[in-house]
């Protein structure tokens, strides 16, 4: 299998494509995130120390869809450029890089620089979570940041706050954005997806924070200018939403079908037809 290169922040990160199985799978490859798909972690590279994630494609066919609309590596690239227009940081994209295998992607491959300090929203705020002063300049820098996306006409489609890494710089927290292949423009962003990027944020970080607090991000990113029955409608409306979320999570576990495989099937009324054969006896 073939591996191309399709973004390079300089010539020297253009040949560690080759490199990238061999450091993923050596022993000082640091893991946080492991799945059947995706890999993700730290390791070094030329003496480097870089930030890695890995994508596997879940068969051929799949792997030649994303080679049409669009891989994880080709929209990071995509949602790279997005964030950049826009003014949002995110960890600096070193190398982008495909295997493919007859025309299909197989792989896709980000390398990017590591953050020294980063903590994931929900550690950043507990750390200090008893300072008042402290909370309320995260609650408006990151409000501030997600406001600008949404002004700009970018959204995610997955605002977990697990994809926002944060630093402290001279006191301030630094936002960066990561999963840059969920980003997605439009020229406008209709009120339904910022609500939902709001859902999908105060779903991850609610079990972290006070009311009080998700409720002073909420205002700071609707504005000062904001009057109090506007608040109210759009909290009962990120309530509806949120309470349509859980009833379809609830109905999907109810519905999920226990597929039996056919030869299990089989085994199963083969024993059922023994059983029933032993329990009757022959007559004379």
């Amino acid at each position: 299998m073939a591996i191309h290169a399709l973004y390079v922040l300089s010539p020297q990160w253009k040949s560690v494509g080759g490199l990238l199985d061999e450091s993923i799978n050596g022993p000082y490859f640091r893991a946080v995130k492991s799945t059947r798909r995706t890999l993700v972690g730290s390791t070094t590279i030329n003496g480097i120390e870089v930030f890695v994630k890995r994508v596997n494609s879940d068969s051929w066919v799949k792997g030649l869809v994303a080679r049409v609309c669009g891989s994880h590596a080709q929209r990071t690239i995509r949602g790279a450029r997005l964030l950049g227009s826009v003014g949002c940081s995110f960890p600096t994209i070193l190398a982008v890089f495909e295997r493919r295998r007859h025309a299909s992607v197989a792989t896709s491959y980000i390398v990017t620089e590591y953050l020294r300090r980063p903590k994931t929203l929900s550690r950043f705020a507990l750390a200090d979570g008893r300072d008042y002063a402290w909370r309320r300049r995260l609650s408006k820098a990151l409000a501030q940041a997600i406001r600008t996306l949404h002004d700009a006409g970018c959204y995610t489609r997955d605002l977990q706050e697990t994809n926002l890494m944060l630093e402290s710089h001279d006191g301030m927290p630094k936002l960066y954005f990561t999963d840059l292949e969920d980003f997605r423009w439009l020229p406008i962003v209709p009120q339904y997806l910022k609500l939902r990027n709001l859902l999908q944020l105060d779903r991850s970080i609610g079990r972290f924070v006070s009311r009080t607090d998700r409720l002073r991000f909420l205002h700071n990113y609707l504005g000062d200018n904001l009057n109090r029955a506007k608040l109210h409608t759009v909290v009962a409306r990120l309530y509806r939403m949120r309470q349509r979320a859980e009833r379809r999570r609830i109905r999907r576990k109810r519905l999920d079908p226990i597929i039996t495989p056919w030869s299990a099937q089989l085994r199963a009324a083969d024993i059922s037809r023994s059983r029933i054969n032993c329990t009757i006896s022959p007559t004379d």
